[in-house]
């Protein structure tokens, strides 16, 4: 008893061998390995997030280059403007329309931020996943703004069309970063709050009760005593005895 309880003071578990509780100790595994998987599945819930975030932190950039774009449209509709005018109105529409073709190939860690991909994020122990839309920045409702020019009054007309329908799209597209953001966020406090009530049970399980066990060491060590001098007392009295004989 002195022995097992020190044991347990030392360790802070109450379970040091299979034999004190196999059955604890077998619930004990399956949680531990439970919360292992959930820690996993809550780092690729924070990486898709972190992704997301990337996503949306270029879009902010892309929607501030279409509406310049749509900008230098209207302004090269000016019947006031000459030809010339208009062709520095289309050298920075040109620049700008490079800048959001660039940008759809940007990708995130090898994996690629705009080709419109749905991507599978594990959401919990049992790798269920969550399948977060993707954008697509190759899609005509970007390619046919930024393939357009604004050197003529006619060419703007149709490039401020093409201009305001990839800005609907980009707001979509934003949309839904932002709600893939929220829904990963929910899962991400999902796990965590699993994993605490997890950590928790599992305590209950192997965590040693140290006013408890510190009370069964004194006691066991008392009798441990005890037992020692009542032994070295009756070992002493066959030497009284031949004393006394002698």
């Amino acid at each position: 008893m002195l022995s097992q309880s020190l044991a347990r003071l030392s360790s802070g578990s109450k379970i040091t061998s299979p034999a004190d509780d196999s059955a604890g100790l077998a619930v004990s595994m399956q949680l531990t390995a439970q919360m292992a998987r959930n820690t996993a599945a809550s780092n690729n819930v924070n990486n898709a997030v972190s992704y997301n975030q990337t996503q949306d932190g270029y879009l902010q950039q892309v929607n501030s280059a279409l509406n310049r774009m749509s900008e230098l449209a209207v302004q090269s509709q000016d019947v006031t403007k000459s030809n010339s005018d208009r062709a520095l109105y289309n050298q920075e529409y040109q620049t700008l329309g490079s800048f959001v073709s660039d940008v759809a190939t940007k990708d995130f860690n090898g994996v690629s931020l705009f080709n419109g991909t749905s991507l599978a994020v594990t959401t919990d122990s049992n790798a269920n996943t969550f399948g977060m839309s993707g954008v697509n920045l190759a899609s005509t409702s970007y390619t046919a703004a930024t393939s357009d020019t604004v050197d003529t009054v006619v060419n703007a007309q149709k490039a401020l069309t093409d201009v305001k329908t990839a800005i609907s799209q980009l707001a979509s597209d934003r949309a839904n970063i932002g709600a893939n953001e929220e829904r990963l966020g929910m899962y991400s406090n999902t796990l965590s709050t699993l994993n605490n009530n997890l950590s928790a049970a599992n305590s209950q399980i192997m965590d040693v009760n140290v006013a408890t066990e510190s009370t069964n060491y004194a006691k066991a060590n008392i009798l441990v005593q005890t037992g020692t001098a009542m032994l070295a007392q009756a070992n002493a009295q066959p030497n009284i005895a031949l004393k006394l004989i002698g």
